[in-house]
């Protein structure tokens, strides 16, 4: 069985963290190359959830990176926005989208997944979903986020512990996220 986190799940554990480790966290993923790292695409309406999703990528072996003070990035989107992007998504070891219901209305993520989609092969990208609700399912109306993995937390067969994975759910297997980050 598999569980899904809602924005409150993961404002709380943003909460909870002190202002350095906070800090931190935003000041890595935002000054970091993209070398190798994982670019995380998500709306600048979520920064109540980002810190504990870096977090939790970086705890599983991730170095995050994200875009959001990326001086070389104009503030409109045009052709030299597109190379710039196409470059850093490229320079990337894994694409992570966080999906919330921000993420369907922002000008950049879908723009960034389709680009993901075009440089990253198989199994390297994945959705990472922020429900609004518990147990809400809207952000799945977004129909080609069916396409893609879900990072989730679950636990495998024969186990009883909970883990982060990443969820193919149509053949209904599942990787350890650390182990989907190292491939």
């Amino acid at each position: 069985m598999v569980e899904y986190y809602t924005r409150s799940d993961f404002a709380n554990y943003a909460e909870s963290m002190d202002a350095q480790l906070r800090a931190s966290i935003r000041k890595r993923a935002e000054e970091r190359s993209p070398q190798n790292a994982t670019f995380l695409s998500h709306s600048s309406k979520d920064a109540d959830v980002i810190l504990p999703i870096i977090k939790i990528l970086e705890d599983h072996g991730s170095s995050v990176y994200i875009d959001k003070k990326d001086q070389s990035l104009p503030p409109y989107t045009n052709k030299e926005t597109a190379s710039i992007l196409r470059t850093r998504i490229g320079q990337s070891k894994k694409f992570v989208l966080l999906a919330s219901e921000n993420s369907k209305d922002s000008k950049w993520v879908p723009w960034e997944l389709g680009l993901a989609d075009g440089r990253k092969a198989d199994g390297n990208i994945a959705i990472f979903p922020v429900l609004e609700r518990a147990h809400d399912t809207a952000w799945l109306s977004w129909e080609y986020l069916g396409l893609y993995d879900r990072i989730v937390r679950g636990q495998f067969k024969d186990t009883t512990k909970d883990v982060w994975m990443v969820l193919d759910v149509k053949k209904n297997t599942g990787t350890e996220l650390s182990k989907w980050l190292a491939q």
